[in-house]
């Protein structure tokens, strides 16, 4: 593992070399989605041989030191209520959700990163109002995000149960993972990065990741650009903190969402997944990732499936 730090200005010549490579044009609003063509669509249905559905979610956490506005599920109706309709009784809820914290799944929209005053593909940042974001929002996503979804376990790699807080992950390790785990990331594919930290909250409990956390290094961003990833998902929320780079919180996010049009899924969990990968003896998979639909929303609680 590398502890290089980034300089702003390094940084930021990352970003703008990365944006380079990642227009469709002026009037784009799928982002990285664009890899994802018809063709690798299809063959990620190859995936499936076994006809078995794993989630990557978390169950929706309650109230922790690294979640202070949980999420909250109360009941509306019981059915052994007085019913307002001749003849049948419901039990009904409703959910309440902050959709980007530090602890329950989610899938941030292109909508979701400013960085330098605008949004992906040079989107002005100002088209983000009270009322939501009339552009790039996770509606772009309606149709579902699907294909060949790829899992790499860093800690497997490294021989250990997780990594630390503050620990990240290089683009090296990202392809010493593929060599470990014979598998390849390839064009249009959903990769998701496994560093531990959902399995070390379990077993030693909640801290302030907001200080604290686990993640990828900004140089793993070229890897995601050179392999043409379309999605990122980590059990973590793919950023280190502390940041590595100076005056600069969430270089992921901005790396990937920002300049890359990539979708970023946070505070996944692999737990289930991670024993029926190493049952069959391998990691990839069809996937599959189905948003709400919110008409201006930045994000989405996500709950992705591989299917293996």
């Amino acid at each position: 593992m590398s502890d290089q730090r980034m300089s702003a200005a390094s940084f930021h010549a990352l970003y703008e070399r990365l944006r380079g490579q990642a227009q469709w044009g002026a009037a784009d609003r799928r982002g990285a989605l664009n890899h994802i063509t018809p063709e690798r669509l299809a063959a990620a249905a190859g995936e499936v041989r076994a006809g078995r559905t794993v989630t990557m979610a978390a169950p929706l956490a309650s109230s922790a030191p690294d979640n202070p506005e949980p999420g909250a599920r109360h009941m509306k109706r019981l059915p052994t209520e007085p019913s307002d309709v001749p003849g049948v009784s419901f039990a009904a809820d409703q959910i309440i959700m902050n959709i980007h914290g530090d602890v329950d799944s989610h899938i941030d929209a292109l909508c979701h990163v400013s960085y330098g005053g605008a949004l992906y593909n040079g989107v002005p940042a100002g088209v983000v109002s009270s009322r939501g974001a009339a552009e790039l929002s996770i509606e772009e996503a309606r149709d579902g995000i699907v294909g060949r979804g790829v899992l790499l376990d860093i800690p497997r790699l490294r021989g250990v149960s997780w990594l630390e807080p503050g620990e990240h992950v290089t683009a090296a390790e990202l392809a010493a993972a593929e060599q470990s785990q014979q598998v390849r990331v390839g064009p249009g594919d959903l990769l998701f990065v496994r560093v531990g930290h959902r399995r070390r909250r379990d077993e030693l409990g909640p801290w302030e990741v907001a200080r604290s956390r686990a993640g990828l290094h900004p140089d793993t961003a070229g890897y995601l650009a050179e392999r043409q990833v379309a999605a990122l998902g980590c059990d973590s929320n793919s950023d280190t903190a502390p940041s590595v780079v100076d005056g600069v919180a969430f270089p992921m996010h901005v790396l990937a969402i920002n300049a890359l049009g990539v979708y970023l899924l946070d505070y996944l969990q692999f737990g289930d997944l991670l024993p029926v990968c190493e049952a069959a003896g391998r990691w990839s998979f069809l996937c599959v990732i189905a948003p709400l639909r919110l008409p201006g929303g930045t994000g989405s609680p996500v709950n992705p499936i591989a299917i293996l």
